[in-house]
């Protein structure tokens, strides 16, 4: 989180919305005081990452086996 001081808002504005835009949070400040937090209206998606889960889920060797149950309807 970054704080700037009012009187520079308006010479940094299109700065202060791209870095929100990217999640960073910016305070803006009169006399060392907070007035407004500047964040994002949406929060954005982060991108999935195939593979992220690999050795993570491991299947019996039996798993296509019929069960015990249901035997006598086979």
């Amino acid at each position: 989180m970054s704080r700037i001081e009012l009187a520079q808002v308006q010479e940094h504005l299109l700065e202060l919305v791209e870095q929100a835009i990217e999640g960073e949070e910016e305070v803006i400040t009169k006399d060392n005081q907070p007035l407004v937090k500047l964040v994002p209206a949406l929060e954005r998606r982060r991108q999935r990452q195939f593979g992220s889960a690999k050795g993570l889920i491991e299947m019996s060797e039996d798993f296509d086996e019929p069960l015990e149950d249901f035997k006598d309807y086979m």
